[in-house]
């Protein structure tokens, strides 16, 4: 009798610790996936962000990915809707202002490759290599 107990006991801890929060992640992402509407800036599983331009006949979701750029993906390949930030304004306003201390009285300094190939990194007297 008291191996049924234990028994019962162990399937009950399984079932509230394994199976009922999967049923809950699996409501959850179904319910994410059916408020999907035109306009929403989604991630999908693969890790593309994109911002949904209409829903097909098949259910498939038409993203754009970049501008011009258009992709058909499976609803089901969604992996979460990007919420919109309301400080968008302030963290812009932030980052222009850290450039231009960044920048100093002269301007941006911007380099390319050429500017890095030319200069060379002075050779240590103790380093091993080239003698």
């Amino acid at each position: 009798m008291a191996q049924l107990i234990i028994l019962i006991a162990m399937f009950a801890l399984l079932w509230a610790l394994l199976i009922r929060p999967q049923r809950a992640r699996q409501q959850k992402q179904q319910r994410l996936l059916s408020s999907i509407d035109p306009g929403d800036e989604i991630l999908t599983v693969g890790g593309l962000y994109g911002i949904v331009r209409e829903i097909d006949d098949e259910d498939d979701l038409i993203v754009e990915i970049a501008e011009g750029i258009q992709v058909r993906i499976a609803r089901r390949a969604v992996g979460g809707v990007v919420k919109p930030d309301e400080d968008d304004e302030d963290d812009e306003d932030d980052d222009v202002e850290g450039e231009a201390a960044l920048e100093g009285e002269d301007g941006p300094d911007v380099r390319d490759s050429q500017d890095l190939a030319s200069t060379e990194a002075p050779e240590s007297a103790g380093s091993p290599g080239r003698r």
